[in-house]
């Protein structure tokens, strides 16, 4: 049975440690940088590349290349936040960093992905799993009957990156006196003006966090390459899935969310700490904490889970 066409990108790498290579893709989103899970995986001593320095994602018949780094990302010699790529377009990773060409190819009645890497081999103890140290025996030249042993550590493998699709679900979020409702995700978080949910909190970057659903969860998604994301106040990398309950930090400074299931997040107010020189009115004043006049918390996460039952 003759498969329908698909488009296949291609990256040809014109500079950096990967010129000469042709590299075809067609998942929704591919990864550039240095982490281990990465599609496009540059080697670890580069580093002006981030672990993770930038996506091109898939939208219909479009490809947003979307900068996640540090150093920046450049296409036809401009730097970009995020950007549509047309035909021919040179990508540059960092300045004077490697440069790949950015083309497109319909294909019919296969589909190409990027040929996997050989699998590492690691040995384990029946009874406990735990990878060993493999030992690599060299021969020293001109005295055949000595041998040097060297023992490399495995290298344990990353979790991989989930692609992030438009899919329509319910996303429900109360921040202070806000409630923001939407119908579909992913959506982005931050203080730029073009997120979907704008926080105006000073430890909140202008794209800082990424709410989308896959594998019939909701995940969250750090976008600021610093590993400021939290869930139970463990770092959570790249990205991963919420469970009910779960509280997620958006920064060692905050805000922080409790997710409560069936996609609402809920502010959770940090405890107030009692302080000898605050006076019984100014600690009203903070206990209301951007709480209009007449609601309290209970009040809001009420209005939180109503919203729900319409």
């Amino acid at each position: 049975m003759k498969l329908p066409p698909v488009i296949v990108i291609q990256l040809i790498h014109i500079s950096g440690p990967l010129k000469g290579e042709i590299q075809e893709f067609t998942e929704g989103t591919i990864a550039i940088g240095r982490h281990p899970s990465c599609h496009v995986k540059f080697p670890r001593e580069f580093t002006s590349i981030s672990r993770n320095h930038a996506e091109i994602v898939r939208e219909g018949n479009q490809f947003r290349l979307i900068d996640r780094s540090a150093n920046g990302t450049f296409v036809n010699g401009k730097k970009i936040q995020e950007i549509y790529l047309k035909e021919g377009d040179v990508v540059m990773f960092a300045e004077g960093g490697p440069k790949v060409s950015f083309l497109t190819q319909m294909k019919e009645g296969q589909v190409v992905t990027e040929t996997p890497s050989p699998p590492l081999k690691i040995e384990y103890k029946e009874e406990s799993k735990i990878p060993l140290q493999v030992p690599v025996v060299h021969e020293i030249p001109g005295k055949p009957e000595m041998v040097q042993k060297e023992v490399i550590p495995p290298e344990i493998a990353a979790p991989p990156v989930v692609s992030t699709q438009k899919v329509k679900v319910s996303l429900i979020i109360q921040y202070g006196p806000t409630i923001r409702s939407f119908k579909e995700v992913p959506i982005t978080i931050g203080k730029h003006p073009g997120c979907d949910m704008f926080l105006d909190h000073p430890a909140i970057y202008d794209r800082h966090t990424q709410i989308f659903f896959t594998q019939n969860q909701y995940w969250v998604k750090d976008l600021t390459g610093k590993g400021l994301v939290q869930i139970n106040r463990s770092a959570i990398g790249l990205q991963s899935p919420i469970k009910p309950d779960d509280e997620i930090s958006l920064s060692p400074q905050g805000p922080v969310f409790r997710f409560l299931g069936d996609g609402r997040l809920a502010e959770v107010e940090e405890p107030l700490v009692e302080k000898p020189s605050v006076s019984h009115d100014k600690e009203k004043e903070v206990t209301k904490r951007n709480i209009p006049e007449g609601k309290t918390s209970k009040d809001l996460l009420s209005m939180l889970k109503n919203l729900l039952k319409r």
